[in-house]
């Protein structure tokens, strides 16, 4: 049978993107389509906005420790509207970018919600085109309890576009947005608190970058309230929110802000006419492959649930594309070594196992950490400490997991994920001549192990 398209893709977010112009680029007859934005979360209401957002927090402090190195400031003003102003404008070039980067590669485009009508058809706008393959990439969308007065709270979807900066936030979760757009608010001058319903936040991170961030933001003023969870939201006469816990306590916010999770975007998508199943927390389910139970539909990104990052979407992408179209090039995505970073201020950088994760695999295990007061620090009144630390298999030498919190983390990270996806041992990172001063020498500097 003859189909108007070889893959037609349903999502134009970071991983439809890739899989749709690398298809095209095989010689693949491609469409996209999308019913929001280009680009998807990351560029829109995720990582871009966000990182650019921190970079404005981060201003506060720099004009802060500028006195140290003999510069005098005038008073520092911030203006909310023109940051996000500049946000927008940013954001309206990448979805250019995008938008010339599908149509160059010879992809169809189409505006509008697509739905699937059966294995091998979808409809958008009307319109019925036929697909050997359908490729759902839709992504993932905020989620807010429906606790009584939620429709008061904000996600943030909705964060990125506020009219002006609020002077109370009360964000709410333990997970990186949460910590990030804390973070945001707070560095931009809002009196901010983090609540979070369990003992500590960030989860699935090592302990010892757990407890440092806690310790640091503490130092800077934010008010954190872990074990504490909101009953309900209720909107005052001013405007201002009244905020009650489920402890009884009560708070005021103009702003409350939810990051406590988000669900595969599947509204209206027509599953109910496929073979595709769904796991139990509603995610996509497919095999290595990133096929699902019908085996016309692939699936891939933030909707399969499984690691939800921009670049690891980008390989999903790449490798379903080279599977369909160009099976002598396909490799298979590692799913290990996954470096990561969360914006906090400071920064978080991590790659591979936790000193947790570690020990519970049966790893005998050395611990080499530190902690210091970065050098650009010294000639101010700042106390911020930057933690340093690896986990090295005693058995083997090999470096099991990299860690830090301080400036420029993830910078550093990145390169030391190539080590460790090569399988460099502690011996290596001994002999690696450091390049001093800075702070990422300390991470080939560390001799003594502090626990194994």
């Amino acid at each position: 049978m003859a189909y108007d398209f070889d893959l037609y893709v349903i999502g134009a977010g970071s991983g439809g993107v890739r899989a749709a112009r690398f298809a095209a680029g095989f010689g693949a007859k491609v469409a996209v389509a999308e019913s929001r934005y280009l680009g998807g979360t990351c560029v829109n209401v995720g990582c871009v906005p966000k990182k650019l957002l921190v970079y404005g927090a981060h201003f506060a402090e720099d004009f802060e420790q500028a006195s140290g190195f003999g510069w005098s400031l005038d008073e520092a003003q911030f203006d909310w509207a023109t940051l996000i102003a500049n946000k927008d404008r940013e954001i309206n070039r990448l979805n250019g970018i995008y938008r010339n980067l599908l149509v160059n590669s010879g992809v169809t485009l189409h505006e509008g919600h697509a739905s699937i009508v059966d294995p091998h058809t979808v409809e958008i706008n009307g319109e019925r085109f036929s697909a050997k393959n359908i490729l759902i990439a839709t992504g993932g969308w905020p989620q807010i309890p429906e606790i009584p007065g939620h429709e008061h709270a904000i996600s943030s979807n909705q964060a990125f576009f506020l009219k002006e900066l609020p002077k109370r936030v009360l964000v709410v979760g333990g997970g990186y947005i949460a910590v990030e757009f804390a973070g945001i608010f707070h560095g931009l001058g809002a009196q901010t608190t983090l609540l979070y319903r369990g003992e500590l936040f960030l989860r699935g991170f090592d302990g010892a970058v757990r407890k440092h961030l806690q310790e640091e933001l503490t130092k800077r003023g934010m008010d954190l309230q872990f074990n504490a969870d909101i009953e309900r939201i209720d909107k005052q006469a001013d405007g201002s929110l009244k905020v009650t816990l489920k402890d009884g306590r009560q708070l005021e916010a103009d702003c409350v802000f939810y990051a406590t999770g988000r669900r595969p975007m599947l509204d209206n998508l027509g599953l109910e006419n496929t073979g595709v199943k769904l796991d139990k927390k509603g995610f996509v389910e497919v095999d290595e492959l990133y096929q699902t139970a019908e085996p016309s539909i692939l699936a891939l990104g933030d909707v399969i649930g499984r690691v939800q990052l921009t670049p690891v979407a980008l390989a999903e992408g790449m490798a379903v594309a080279r599977r369909l179209f160009k099976p002598e090039q396909y490799r298979p995505v590692d799913y290990k070594m996954i470096p990561t970073a969360v914006f906090s201020l400071p920064n978080i950088g991590t790659v591979g196992l936790t000193e947790e994760e570690a020990r519970e695999a049966g790893h005998d295990v050395q611990i080499f950490e530190s902690r210091f007061r970065p050098m650009k620090l010294t000639l101010t009144e700042c106390q911020e400490r930057t933690l340093m630390k690896l986990v090295v298999d005693a058995k083997t030498d090999k470096v099991l997991g990299c860690h830090m919190v301080g400036p420029d983390a993830g910078e550093i990270v990145q390169g030391l994920a190539i080590a460790l996806k090569a399988g460099a041992t502690k011996r290596d990172f001994d002999e690696t001549i450091g390049v001093h001063p800075t702070a990422a020498e300390e991470f080939v500097t560390m001799r003594t192990p502090v626990a194994g």
